[in-house]
């Protein structure tokens, strides 16, 4: 029969039970364990219930308590990393060593309850927005605590993230994350008049595309075909410390996609590889795979340069504010404005996910709704066409 009891922690009062599981070979008894973290009494009564009925049918687990979280994550990232890119470890171990390991790490995983996993998750959603991110992660370690009897149970399950407040506000109270035409018109104006041609090129790219800034840089000539008037985007450029700039390949079917150019952007691309060939050239040779955007010695440009180059212009200059990413939303935007429907706007970007579509792109710009609000009106005012249940004689219908 487990005992209960209440204790005091930096946090407020917690619970613990105490309970006998298995039987100890030199002595003969059952051994005393302690589960803890408990916020409340019922919380710990009803975890000790099933931890007693597991004993009682024999599904119980003995678990190694001394194994902490941070342990269980080193041997899960050393089993499955070998199959993540060079862009995914960094990703995962920053994500681990930001957010989960300093909230987790130490903690013993048999005393990690469900209760505190959701103080965590309640206390990360309001400083952070890859709150989904973070609980996945924390979720797989749990899963593989479970898979290598270290736990019988993920206490991460069922937890549940608030909502912000922001999404709770109305769509027009919400700062919006990309540019109408008549404000993409002005910035590439600006960009053409004060700064390199290659940077003109590059916002223009990212605009026309809907690219990743990733895509755009990793682009050599090989990537451009004239003649079908296409551009292949099937790597994205990535930049190690120790290893320096490397093209990995895109990270789904999906992204590695060819895309339709408009003969204002192969006019452009033409007078780029001009100008880095200092003057006229031949025909373009489709094995010709030098970086489009270089800086001056032939190296890639940096992955923040994009952002540098945004923000300097939109803070000099006044424009609304947006971000790098706010360029690829831009032109969903207008693919949405200009008819384009949710399908054609996915495999344009590259998402994997219809859902991802739906979700990043629900917003369309101000004419877009406008259109929608006239379509409607002229429906509404025309006139219906006449059929025969319409005639009338004598005052009754036929």
């Amino acid at each position: 029969m487990a005992s209960f009891q209440k204790y005091d922690t930096k946090d407020g009062p917690r619970w613990l039970y105490k309970y006998y599981s298995t039987i100890n070979p030199e002595t003969g008894k059952r051994k005393q364990s302690t589960k803890r973290g408990f916020r409340t009494k019922k919380e710990a009564q009803l975890d000790a219930a099933q931890t007693e009925k597991e004993i009682a049918d024999g599904s119980f687990v003995a678990q190694d308590r001394t194994i902490t979280f941070e342990k269980v994550y080193e041997q899960w990232y050393a089993t499955h990393s070998p199959n993540f890119k060079p862009s995914t470890k960094k990703a995962v171990r920053s994500k681990f060593k930001q957010q989960l390991l300093p909230r987790f790490g130490n903690i013993k995983m048999v005393d990690i309850t469900r209760s505190y996993c959701q103080e965590v998750i309640n206390e990360m959603a309001k400083k952070i927005t890859t709150i989904d991110n973070m609980k996945m992660y924390a979720n797989q370690i749990f899963e593989y605590g479970i898979k290598m009897n270290i736990i019988t149970r993920n206490p991460m399950k069922g937890a549940v993230i608030p909502k912000s407040d922001d999404e709770h506000l109305a769509d027009s109270q919400k700062e919006r994350n990309y540019w109408e035409k008549h404000e993409i018109k002005r910035f590439l104006g600006i960009v053409k008049e004060e700064f390199e041609f290659k940077d003109f090129l590059m916002f223009h790219l990212l605009i026309y595309t809907g690219a990743r800034k990733g895509e755009v840089l990793a682009l050599r000539w090989s990537d451009i075909d004239f003649k079908k008037k296409t551009v292949s985007l099937n790597k994205t450029l990535f930049h190690e410390k120790d290893k320096g700039f490397m093209a990995l390949t895109s990270k789904t079917a999906a992204s590695r996609r060819v895309l339709s150019l408009d003969d204002t952007t192969l006019g452009l691309l033409k007078k780029r590889r001009s100008e880095q060939n200092r003057g006229p050239v031949a025909p373009i040779n489709p094995t010709d795979d030098r970086l489009i955007f270089t800086r001056e010695d032939g190296t890639p440009i940096r992955l923040a340069y994009p952002n540098d180059k945004l923000n300097e212009i939109i803070e000099n200059h006044k424009l609304h504010s947006i971000t790098v990413h706010g360029l690829r939303h831009t032109h969903a935007s207008l693919l949405f404005e200009a008819g384009a429907s949710i399908k054609e706007v996915q495999e344009r970007l590259g998402h994997s996910d219809i859902k991802m579509t739906m979700n990043i792109y629900t917003h369309v710009t101000n004419a877009a709704k406008e259109k929608t609000a006239d379509r409607f009106e002229k429906f509404m005012e025309s006139e219906p066409p006449v059929t025969g249940s319409d005639v009338v004689t004598n005052g009754q219908e036929k």
